[in-house]
C-alpha cells in the first residue's frame, strides 16, 4: 500500500472564545481513519475586535486510495474537515470527559485546503524584510498606493500588524522580496509622494540582540538648539541663529560654524549656562522613548555638538548611560568664546559612536544614531540604523530611514515596538 504525505492549510474563522486552539489542535493530535498521522508544520493566529482567524499547515500521511478519494474513502480535505467541525461543535466538557455542550460552532467555519509544502519554505534571510509605514492619518488610499509599491517593485507582504493608532498610526508589513535596493528606493520615493515616513529594515535575529542607541541633542532630544539659547541671553540671537541655519543646512562646517558662534557669546556670564540648563525643553515622547528602550536592555547615548555643562544633568536625569559633548571654556566666570578638549563635530559625532559601541560590547551593525543636522550624517551613515529626525532633505538622503512626525519615541515603532507593548510596560512598572 503506497503511503503519501500530503500538506494541508487548515483555516478556522469565526466569533472567538476561549479553548477553539485547543479543540483544533486536540482534533488534529488524533489519527483518524481518512487521515492518518497528522504533524503540524505551522501555526499563525490573529484576533481582532473579537474575531478569531487560526490558520494551522498540517501534513497527513495518507494512501493512494485516500488521496483520490476511491472505495468511497473520504479524501484528506475532507476528513480532516469533518474531525475538526466534529470537534468545534463540542463544548469544553466535552473534550474533557464531561457533557457535550449545546452550543455549536454555527460561528465557526472551517476551511482546509490542500497546498505545496515547499512554496513558501526556507526563504533566504536576504529576502526578508520589515517595512514600517508611519503618518498621522493612513487611510485606504495610501495604504492601497504602498502595497502597490511593493507588488511593483517584486515585494509580497507574508504579515501585517498594527503598530500603533496614536500619537500616529503605524503598521509593520513582513515583506518578502529578491531586490531590497530596489524596493526601498521605490518606497522612499511613494513615501515622499505621499508625506508619510516608510522604513525598510532586513528581518533576522539581530533585533532582538543587545543594541546601542545614540541621540544627537539640540532639535532631535531637545527642542531647539543650545547655542541659540546662550545667544538670546548674550544679546546676538540673530547673528548666531544664521550661523546654525547654515551649519544645519550644511552650507557651512561645522568646525568654523562653532567657532564664530562662540566668538558671539565670549564675556558672557557662566551663570547663563546654568538658566539655560534650567530650561531645557524634551521633544515630545522623549521619556517614553529613553524609559522603554532602557527597560529592554539598550544602551543609551547622547552625542552632542552642544554643551555638557548645559545637557549633562539633564541626560543624567533621564538615565542615559553615555554621554560625548564639547566643554565650554570659563575664566573668571565667564566664556572665552572657545571650548576645552576634544572637538565633537561631524567626525567627532561618529567617532563618539564608534567608541561608545566598543564600550557597550555592541557590533556597530546593532547599532541606532538618530540626528537632524549635516554633522550628524557620518554618524547615521556609520550606525546600523541611521534615523534621520525631522532633518533636511541632504541629512534624510544619508540616512537609512527618516521621521517627519514631532514624536521621539515614533522610533520605537521603527523597531517593531507597539504602542500596546509600552502602555503594558508602563502599567506594570507602576504596579
Amino acid at each position: 500500500m503506497r503511503v503519501k504525505a500530503t500538506s494541508l492549510l487548515v483555516t478556522v474563522t469565526g466569533r472567538d472564545r476561549p479553548g477553539i486552539a485547543a479543540r483544533v489542535f486536540d482534533a488534529l493530535s488524533r489519527p483518524d481513519q481518512g487521515t492518518g498521522a497528522l504533524s503540524v508544520i505551522d501555526v499563525e493566529q490573529v484576533r481582532i475586535h473579537g474575531r478569531l482567524l487560526l490558520t494551522a499547515e498540517v501534513t497527513a500521511e495518507v494512501t493512494a486510495e485516500v488521496d483520490a478519494g476511491e472505495n468511497g474513502a473520504a479524501s484528506p480535505v475532507d476528513a480532516v474537515r469533518r474531525v475538526l467541525e466534529q470537534a468545534l461543535a463540542r463544548g469544553e466538557g466535552a473534550r474533557r470527559g464531561g457533557p457535550e455542550s449545546t452550543r455549536g460552532a454555527d460561528d465557526l467555519v472551517v476551511d482546509v485546503t490542500v497546498v505545496d509544502a515547499g512554496r513558501d519554505a526556507h526563504v533566504p534571510a536576504s529576502r526578508r524584510h520589515l517595512v514600517t509605514v508611519l503618518a498621522p492619518e493612513l487611510d485606504a488610499r495610501i495604504l492601497a498606493e504602498v502595497f502597490e509599491c511593493i507588488a511593483s517593485a517584486g515585494g509580497n507582504v507574508d504579515r501585517i500588524v498594527r503598530l500603533s493608532s496614536y500619537p500616529v498610526t503605524s503598521y509593520e508589513l513582513a515583506v518578502t522580496c529578491e531586490d531590497p535596493v530596489r524596493l526601498r528606493r521605490d518606497l522612499g520615493n511613494e513615501a515622499a509622494k505621499l508625506s508619510i515616513d516608510v522604513a525598510v529594515q532586513r528581518d533576522g535575529l539581530h533585533r532582538r540582540a543587545k543594541h546601542l542607541i545614540v541621540l544627537d541633542a539640540d532639535s532631535t532630544l531637545l527642542r531647539g538648539e543650545v547655542i541659540d539659547m546662550l545667544a538670546e541671553r548674550a544679546g546676538c540671537a540673530a547673528e548666531v541663529a544664521s550661523v546654525t541655519e547654515a551649519a544645519m543646512a550644511g552650507r557651512m562646517e561645522f568646525g568654523p560654524a562653532l567657532k564664530k558662534r562662540l566668538g558671539y557669546l565670549t564675556g558672557l556670564d557662566a551663570a547663563a549656562v546654568g538658566e539655560v540648563a534650567d530650561a531645557l525643553v524634551l521633544a515630545p515622547g522623549a521619556r517614553t522613548l529613553v524609559r522603554t528602550l532602557k527597560r529592554l536592555g539598550y544602551v543609551t547615548a547622547v552625542v552632542s555638538g552642544g554643551f555638557a555643562e548645559v545637557i549633562a544633568p539633564l541626560v543624567s536625569g533621564l538615565g542615559i548611560d553615555l554621554l560625548a559633548a564639547n566643554t565650554l571654556e570659563v575664566v573668571d566666570g565667564r566664556l572665552t568664546g572657545r571650548i576645552i578638549g576634544e572637538l565633537i563635530d561631524r567626525a567627532g559625532k561618529a567617532a563618539a559612536l564608534e567608541r561608545f559601541a566598543r564600550e557597550a560590547g555592541v557590533p556597530l551593525a546593532q547599532t541606532i544614531a538618530v540626528g537632524d543636522g549635516a554633522n550628524d550624517v557620518d554618524m547615521l551613515e556609520r550606525a546600523g540604523l541611521g534615523i534621520a529626525f525631522n532633518a533636511k532633505p541632504s541629512v534624510r538622503e544619508a540616512a537609512d530611514t527618516a521621521l517627519s512626525v514631532p514624536y521621539l519615541d515614533a522610533i520605537l515603532f521603527l523597531l517593531g515596538i507597539s504602542r500596546e507593548e509600552i502602555e503594558a510596560a508602563d502599567l506594570d512598572q507602576e504596579g
